[in-house]
């Protein structure tokens, strides 16, 4: 038996061999983990700008929708879609009710004062005077930047932007450093929350004062042609000719951001430590040309075409420093825009605008007729006002009572679409619809006020120009792109949230996803 047993070991021993190494060749090797993620952000991005300028299109968003994961049903959804609420889900995954980040500012009630999503008076501000610098302290949450240092490894999380918020938020409580515009010098800033001096490398950028050479120039058009084109603003003030009013609103505020962050690359050596370096990039000049002019002007188009071709100078010169397959990008808006009113009823569509002091005033008469005189509201934002409960207190009122009458009253001005207060939020009493989820998602106690107003859909408060900040489509649709060696490239008409980019990373970098993140992981991974 023993002789038998030999024998058939001798005569099928070799065929079990090459059955076993062929379903080893067969057995995918796992994705190689990239040495640097490149998160990107333009700030107020609608998708549709990816489709409507799509021909002029030739650098970076033309390489990321040819070789990248293109998601074409991306929305935010909690309600307030505003710059720091973006920032913070972009990384963290988490919405407002998690992450504490409720809005770009708040009334904070134990001090009496309007804070910012980032303001920190226990830093100071390195790089230009000031007083108290920025800090993530607000941030409830981590973001993917945190996860990864968590893992042990040395690496390095840098966040670039003009706004302190779209720098510090994305980049996550971790980070080695963040780099924002101080508009009063036009100089390079940080905080001491990261650092006690800055870099050489960041005060040499300003020494060589990037911006100077702009400060008296006029923006033309990119594909001018001819000397006869009309500038779509000018630095210095002349009659006939908008102003642009600052360099951030202008698109080499946007050619500054691209330039600093090629500077980090490669001062800070990224993308070549143990562990996963990241560098956060939003480009906000977007936003305050957006704001200025509206999504149907032809200056949108411009800064649209020009934020292609520095995004694609980015990515070459990672390329370059990091090489085109070590490296991941993941690309979206922090919002949308609505149309500029005028526009809108020019071409027979629903628009208009509301002033806040007509809202707050209907309510203030109603709590006078119902509760007597008094200082009824601490802070005024129309969309979020906030009740003085010191003086709700003093005359032994309900605060849900108070709360019930100001919101009938909201309700009744024009073109006002829902009013919920803050009672009714705490306990789920809001429709299930989209809406109605979007203010719950929007809603963290401690910083909410005690009202949440919504106009109609294409109503601003405002005088000039347009905004955002509603769960409507046009302020909650925007681009999500992945691109790397990791990922399938394609179109992918599936609906998801932005709060998945935060979970698919950690998948695609086998980390814990970050602590807040309500997103799933999408199915891109080669």
């Amino acid at each position: 038996m023993k002789m038998f047993m030999t024998h058939l070991i001798r005569l099928f021993l070799p065929a079990l061999l090459s059955a076993a190494s062929l379903l080893t060749a067969a057995s995918p090797e796992p994705a190689k983990k990239p040495k640097l993620v490149v998160g990107i952000v333009i700030d107020q991005f609608r998708y549709d700008y990816l489709l409507k300028f799509q021909k002029d299109y030739n650098a970076g968003l033309a390489r990321l929708m040819k070789d990248g994961a293109v998601f074409t049903d991306a929305h935010y959804v909690h309600s307030n879609t505003v710059t720091a609420i973006g920032h913070s889900t972009f990384l963290s995954g988490a919405p407002p009710s998690a992450s504490g980040i409720i809005a770009n500012e708040w009334y904070e009630r134990s001090t009496g004062k309007t804070v910012t999503s980032v303001s920190d008076p226990q830093t100071k501000l390195l790089g230009a005077p000031g007083d108290a610098g920025s800090s993530p302290r607000r941030l409830l949450v981590s973001t993917i930047g945190d996860e990864i240092k968590m893992q042990g490894l040395e690496s390095k999380t840098i966040g670039i932007s003009i706004k302190d918020r779209s720098a510090i938020l994305p980049s996550g409580h971790m980070a080695n450093a963040a780099y924002w515009v101080d508009v009063k010098t036009n100089n390079w800033v940080s905080s001491t929350y990261y650092m006690q001096d800055l870099p050489d490398w960041v005060m040499k950028a300003n020494e060589e004062q990037w911006a100077k050479p702009h400060l008296k120039e006029k923006w033309f058009p990119f594909d001018a042609k001819g000397g006869n084109a009309k500038p779509f603003c000018s630095m210095v003030k002349e009659e006939g000719l908008r102003a642009c009013g600052s360099l951030e609103a202008t698109p080499w505020g946007n050619e500054m951001i691209e330039m600093l962050a090629e500077r980090a690359l490669a001062n800070e050596n990224l993308g070549h430590h143990p562990g996963i370096d990241l560098l956060t990039v939003s480009f906000s000049s977007n936003d305050y040309v957006g704001h200025a002019v509206g999504p149907d002007d032809p200056a949108v188009r411009d800064i649209s075409i020009r934020t292609d071709r520095l995004i694609g100078k980015l990515l070459a010169y990672a390329d370059q420093k990091v090489g085109a397959g070590n490296y991941l990008v993941v690309l979206t808006a922090d919002h949308g825009v609505a149309p500029v009113p005028e526009v809108n009823q020019a071409r027979h569509m629903p628009g208009g605008r509301l002033a806040d002091a007509t809202i707050v005033a209907a309510m203030t008469n109603a709590l006078v007729k119902k509760f007597g005189e008094g200082k009824w509201f601490v802070a005024t934002a129309a969309t979020m006002p906030y009740l003085n409960q010191e003086l709700i207190q003093s005359k032994g009122l309900d605060p849900a009572a108070v709360e019930k009458v100001a919101a009938a009253a909201a309700k009744l001005e024009a073109h006002i679409a829902r009013v919920y207060t803050r009672h009714e939020i705490a306990s789920g009493e809001v429709q299930r619809d989209a809406i109605g989820n979007a203010v719950s998602l929007g809603y963290f106690g401690p910083r909410f006020g005690d009202l949440y107003i919504l106009q109609d859909p294409y109503y601003l408060f405002g005088k000039t120009g347009t905004s955002h900040g509603t769960p409507y489509g046009y302020d909650t649709h925007v681009p999500v792109i992945f691109m790397g060696p990791q990922v399938k490239g394609g179109v992918y008409s599936t609906p998801i949230i932005v709060n998945d980019i935060a979970t698919t990373l950690a998948s695609l970098l086998g980390v814990d996803p970050p602590s807040g993140s309500i997103g799933k992981v999408l199915n891109i991974a080669k």
